[in-house]
């Protein structure tokens, strides 16, 4: 084993036929690289070859989903550590399609997993956590926990799978989130439905493994035949376009040229650090809101 694999954690309940799988780098709130988005898969990959595992539960150590993507290496995920100031280059358009076109097919691949997914969320879930949050079958969230897209504040607001955010979401939400970067609480949209349930801070880890212990009580072959009708008809009202569209925007996005008075994320972490690129991020987006007459 790597050192990557001890920031992803695998486990198995045997008599409960339930795949536990941890997010645990929480010194970055549970923030994944491309080397744990890779342990993810083979893990998930393990799940579904194996016959004896119904259920697999996805959670974030220490109280934390996830806060999706590592920014502290914005390059890394394009194979360049951005250190060198010498050849410091943006990467070309070739080298963004085919690194996002890996990364959409593993969400891809995560939604129309064959076995049921339950998503334990609580603390964080951010970018390309509540894009997990969202894909999972069910979810179980905290009403404290904070959701909501901020890269598209520095990215661009074509990020992430725009389908399944119209799909799960809402158009009138989707776009509130992909155009303004807010975050949010879940328990302001649990009225609409989004998340299976929707509860109190201490009772998600007992209602989320309830959960997965019901859907572990049906039968295997009936789950997996379920969830490929369930894929094929989102794929049919939803998802046409979504094997290229996604990661074409997403590619195309990530490429922006900024103009005088924007904030231009990646150039105020190579000058101050990503902790304060994220305090003059939020300084910069912050709009007070009206008060009443």
């Amino acid at each position: 084993m790597t050192a990557s694999d001890d920031r992803v954690l695998f486990d198995v309940d045997t008599d409960k036929r339930i795949a536990t799988i941890t997010l645990n780098n929480l010194k970055h709130r549970n923030s994944y690289d491309a080397s744990m988005r890779d342990a993810i898969a083979r893990y998930l990959d393990r799940v579904a070859e194996d016959d004896d595992i119904t259920v697999v539960l996805l959670r974030g150590a220490g109280g934390v989903f996830s806060t999706g993507a590592d920014m502290n290496n914005a390059y890394g995920w394009y194979g360049s550590d951005g250190g060198d100031k010498s050849t410091k280059s943006r990467s070309s358009q070739r080298r963004r399609l085919t690194v996002d076109r890996k990364s959409f097919g593993f969400y891809h691949n995560f939604m129309g997993f064959p076995k049921v997914t339950v998503g334990e969320i609580n603390g964080y879930a951010l970018g390309g956590g509540f894009e997990l949050a969202l894909m999972t079958d069910i979810s179980v969230i905290a009403r404290d926990t904070k959701i909501g897209m901020p890269a598209t504040r520095f990215l661009g607001p074509a990020l992430g799978s725009l389908h399944m955010f119209f799909h799960r979401l809402g158009p009138v939400l989707a776009r509130r989130l992909l155009l303004t970067g807010d975050i949010i609480d879940a328990g302001t949209v649990e009225h609409l439905g989004i998340f299976t349930d929707t509860c109190d801070p201490g009772m998600v880890s007992a209602r989320a493994w309830y959960w997965a212990e019901k859907a572990a009580k049906m039968p295997a072959d009936g789950v997996v035949i379920a969830k490929e009708a369930f894929r094929l008809v989102e794929q049919t009202q939803a998802y046409q376009a979504e094997e290229v569209a996604s990661y074409l925007f997403h590619a195309f996005g990530t490429n922006l040229q900024f103009a005088p008075g924007e904030f231009n994320f990646v150039k105020t972490r190579a000058q101050h650090g990503t902790k304060e690129a994220f305090r003059l991020r939020d300084e910069h987006f912050h709009v007070p809101e009206p008060e009443a007459p």
